[in-house]
């Protein structure tokens, strides 16, 4: 097997060695000792594995891992450099990192229980070897490592997970594939050749190289199964794929060729072509959506306590920043970003009138979607301190919904950045981990764009793994290693390359998809009764409106310009803003009231002003709708005019009289209103500052007992964790013991003397077969004092001989005759433990009978 790639590291000359990180949890080390088993001993790689273990309890994994794996195991140390073919296992209450080609031990920030170690390795793995990163998650309990894996993913390295069915705990596995950062999913004992055959995979074809001059040269790269895939892509999401990185794109479909079991990259191009839903899951696939709330914590804490500040110290005249998060994926930064925004503001010396809008743009449309209904999961807490989740989110089913005061200052669109227009004025630019996904060329390309898109001074914030390149006459560094960049000023003059020349012209891609047209027939009498039926609801049904709960209307039916009018300024679909005077107060009044009662209500009566002058008598009817589902919750409000019969009055003083009356009426009619609306509202402040002060105070209580919960749960997950660690390590150790005392007892009945264990007291321990047939001895006198025992040996000074071996410490030997005449040799030493402790007495007695008898043979002999 050829060796893999090293990673280049610009701080050291010695040859850099490809990492893989390992994390295991509860239940993992079975899975660690399958995938360890399955490794080639000689990868050119070096592992390294990380296990939630006690902080009190002497770690026993290096050991056991050794007995399945040829590589060397070791337990790592500070400073130690990582060598191939190795295994480094963390050791106890500690957390273990990557720099520069060596292990990096360091105390744990967070208190017990509240410890991600995996996440650890796995972001400091990303940093440390950028795209050549790996990380595998396997059997655990909680959410570990998946911000790791999503951290390798960012730098577009390689991310493997157990499959969550061949776990004994399979929550760290679930996490990470639920959130969408796992390259492979398969069985332990599967994953390492998974692994090695994706890095093994010679790149893929270069779709970006120079056009040739030739004619049939665009033919020729047409025919290549990788263009062909861009193509298929390209017509059905109008998003070019092409001057993306190839390795990473390759990965992605090789997850979609491994589930439709496809070996080659022709076969899933022609596999495309037959299923254009499959276009689409792919198009998912290869949106590769990896991010945190405040990932990178230096970064956003260089943000709120320098660059903000002086951003908004810059802005005097002006006080209206913008922003714009390129590929925010669900929004966490984007909203990052929104509450140290509001966190500055607060630090402002004086009183002050700064507003901030965040525009945040994504290719993908489900990401945008997540993002703007701002909920997010419960493991959050890992990433936001408890001080932001109390101030910035609200507690929402299973997880945080973000506060309308944050979501307010972001603007979600789905954007491509390299077709669709930018972003410009703006104040800042975050643009992180997106570069690393697009070749140089499409890179140096979008460089000037961001130049363009900000003012004089913007800053230009890119990934850990990014930087401006060669350009940088357009962006000064503020912080190199933060990856901040300021916007130069003086670039104008210089001969760059307009970033509108960038871009392949809008005009090769269709704006507009053809629609096909509907070549179902219809029957000529459907077509004649759909018609009249328009034909009658626009000339003689009354004028309509249908309306959702919030009061903005859905469907207009009929002529309503006299009962409606648009409101001045922004367009404005709510009905409460474009109604009439005269109409507003009742019908809402109605509105309220229709809410709860299933009849229609009527108002009869009402007078409108028309916009030409004079007065419209109007009856309203008001329907709260159940029925079809499609309309249930909506509420319908039908106008119709009502002739007004005009007496000719009989004299002036009539006229005058009538008109007072009218006015009278009508005046008397506004008083109530105004009353009963003035009760109503009065009620209904009442009974929400009642709520509202019932609800605080439960939710103070509910939260400070969630937090006592939630710190509970965890150190409980965590110490189960630590001893589903220990349980496995210490079962693993009770069958090599259970091993080791079946070969023992096998050893000493098979050599067929007689040995009889004794501790300090003299009390049996043990026997073997043979000296329970010299010695009156069954199981049930183990425990039991020599003494108390019988033989058939001629010794009564046995005890004696024995305590006095205890004592001084010298072997006895004796030859003893027993009752039935045969000849033993006992012999009484000392029990040594293995760290030279004596610990009782070990008696032998081997039979000598025929050495006697032929002594007593030779003796008779010589006398004779």
């Amino acid at each position: 097997m050829a060796a893999l790639p090293p990673a280049k590291s610009p701080t050291t000359t010695r040859k850099a060695v490809r990492i893989m990180g390992i994390g295991a949890s509860a239940g993992g080390l079975a899975p660690l000792e399958e995938f360890l088993a399955r490794v080639p001993p000689h990868s050119d790689m070096a592992f390294v594995v990380v296990q939630h273990l006690d902080p009190t309890h002497r770690a026993l994994l290096p050991e056991l891992l050794q007995r399945v794996t040829p590589m060397s195991v070791r337990q790592a140390a500070h400073g130690m450099p990582v060598e191939p073919d190795c295994v480094y296992v963390i050791p106890p209450n500690t957390e273990l990192s990557v720099v520069d080609g060596s292990l990096t031990l360091a105390k744990p920030m967070e208190p017990r229980g509240m410890r991600l170690p995996i996440n650890v390795l796995f972001s400091s793995l990303a940093r440390a070897q950028g795209e050549l990163a790996i990380g595998v998650v396997l059997s655990g309990m909680g959410s570990d490592g998946t911000l790791g894996l999503q951290a390798i993913k960012a730098v577009g390295g390689l991310a493997a997970v157990q499959q969550p069915d061949t776990a004994q705990f399979d929550a760290m596995p679930r996490s990470a594939i639920d959130a969408g950062c796992a390259d492979i999913i398969a069985p332990p004992g599967d994953l390492p050749a998974r692994i090695l055959t994706c890095l093994a995979q010679p790149p893929a074809p270069d779709a970006s190289a120079g056009v040739s001059a030739e004619p049939d040269a665009d033919a020729k790269r047409e025919s290549t199964p990788l263009q062909i895939i861009f193509r298929l892509l390209q017509q059905r999401t109008r998003h070019d794929f092409s001057l993306y990185k190839h390795s990473t794109l390759h990965r992605r479909m090789e997850r979609r060729m491994a589930i439709h079991e496809i070996a080659t990259l022709a076969l899933y191009a022609d596999f495309l072509q037959h299923n254009p839903q499959e276009i689409d899951l792919l198009f998912k696939e290869v949106l590769i959506g990896v991010t945190s709330f405040f990932r990178d914590a230096p970064v956003w804490e260089y943000l709120a306590a320098t660059t903000l500040p002086e951003l908004l110290a810059r802005q005097r005249r002006d006080h209206h920043l913008r922003a714009w998060v390129v590929g925010c994926s669900t929004g966490e930064e984007a909203y990052s970003l929104a509450m140290i925004f509001v966190e500055a503001l607060e630090k402002l010396p004086r009183p002050h009138d700064f507003s901030l809008q965040i525009f945040a743009s994504d290719l993908s449309p489900d990401a945008i979607a997540t993002a703007r209904r701002g909920h997010y999961p419960a493991n959050i807490s890992s990433c936001v301190s408890a001080e932001r989740l109390a101030r910035f989110f609200s507690l929402h089913g299973d997880g945080y919904q973000i506060n309308r005061n944050i979501r307010d200052l972001v603007l979600f669109a789905q954007q491509d950045v390299v077709l669709d227009p930018p972003f410009t004025r703006l104040d800042l630019i975050s643009c992180r981990n997106l570069l690393i996904y697009f070749d140089q060329s499409l890179q140096r390309k979008l460089i000037p764009l961001f130049h363009y898109s900000l003012r004089d001074g913007g800053i230009l914030l890119l990934g850990s793994s990014e930087t401006v390149g060669r350009y940088t006459q357009l962006f000064a560094p503020l912080e190199s290693k933060l990856r901040l960049y300021r916007r130069q000023d003086n670039a104008r003059n210089r001969d760059i390359r307009l970033p509108i020349k960038s871009f392949p012209p809008l005009a090769r891609i269709a704006k507009e998809l053809p629609v096909t047209p509907n070549t179902s027939s219809t029957p000529a009498q459907d077509s004649l009764q759909a018609a009249a039926d328009q034909v009658l609801l626009q000339t003689y049904a009354p004028a309509a409106v249908v309306v959702n709960d919030e009061g903005d209307i859905v469907y207009i039916s009929g002529r309503t310009g006299k009962y409606l009018e648009p409101a001045a300024g922004k367009a404005n679909w709510n009905f409460y803003a474009m109604v009439r005077e005269g109409l507003r107060t009742p019908i809402a009044s109605a509105l309220r009231k229709a809410t709860t009662q299933s009849d229609p209500t009527h108002l009869e009566g009402l007078q409108v002003q028309l916009p030409g002058g004079g007065v419209q008598n109007v009856d309203i009817t008001l329907q709260a709708l159940r029925e079809p589902a499609a309309l249930r919750g909506m509420k319908m409000i039908v106008f119709r005019d009502v002739s007004r019969a005009h007496a000719v009055p009989s004299d002036k003083r009539t006229s005058t009289t009538s008109a007072q009356h009218t006015h009278a009426m009508e005046l008397q009619q506004y008083q109530d209103e105004i009353q009963t609306l003035r009760e109503e509202n009065r009620a209904s402040q009442e009974q929400l500052q009642s709520a509202n002060e019932e609800l605080q105070s439960t939710n103070e209580e509910l939260q400070s007992t969630n937090e006592e919960l939630t710190t509970s749960k965890e150190e409980m997950q965590s110490m189960n964790e630590e001893l589903q660690t220990i349980n496995a390590e210490m079962q693993t150790k009770l069958d090599d013991l259970a091993l080791a005392q079946s070969d023992m007892n096998n050893l000493l009945n098979s050599i067929e003397i007689a040995i009889l264990f004794l501790d300090q007291s003299l009390n049996v321990r043990r026997y073997t077969d043979r000296a329970s047939k010299i010695i009156n001895i069954r199981e049930s006198d183990v425990g039991r004092p020599l003494s108390d025992l019988t033989t058939s040996l001629l010794y009564p000074e046995l005890s004696d001989d024995a305590l006095a071996t205890l004592s001084t410490l010298e072997v006895s030997e004796k030859q003893i005759l027993a009752t039935d005449g045969r000849w033993f040799t006992v012999r009484i030493m000392p029990y040594r433990l293995l760290d030279n402790v004596i610990d009782g007495v070990v008696i032998t007695l081997v039979d000598i009978t025929a050495t006697k008898e032929l002594e007593q043979s030779l003796r008779k002999d010589l006398k004779s």
